[in-house]
């Protein structure tokens, strides 16, 4: 017999928001990853928030090094302020489409997540 409750959807839909914080939801994210703990939908928001968080890190550090390099420096930091805007706007709209209890994939990004990090 199961005497677990069941989940409470607040509890699941705070979880889902905390994940998507910008760069401060990696740490939960990459825990419930390891631990494999929590729902299809935890595990997958987790994947995303991983992938968008990597992305933006590497792309960050690329640019931030090329743009030290005295060669386009203006443009490269432009982008870079670009690049970083939209990775809080996404993020951002992700949280908004959970709390207003739609899906949070993302074309393309969840795919990718999916694939390199079904493996954890």
């Amino acid at each position: 017999m199961n005497n677990l409750p069941p989940p409470d959807p607040d509890t699941s839909k705070t979880q889902l928001i905390l994940y998507l914080i910008p760069i401060v939801g990696f740490f939960p994210s990459l825990w419930t990853l390891y631990h494999r703990q929590g729902s299809r939908e935890q595990l997958a928001t987790s994947r995303l928030s991983i992938t968008l968080a990597f992305i933006w890190m590497l792309s960050y550090l690329l640019l931030t090094t090329g743009a030290a390099a005295d060669f386009l420096t203006l443009r490269l930091l432009i982008f870079n302020s670009f690049l970083t805007s939209g990775y809080f706007l996404v993020s951002v709209w992700l949280i908004f489409r959970i709390i207003q209890r739609k899906s949070s994939r993302l074309p393309g990004f969840s795919n990718l997540a999916e694939r390199v990090l079904r493996k954890l």
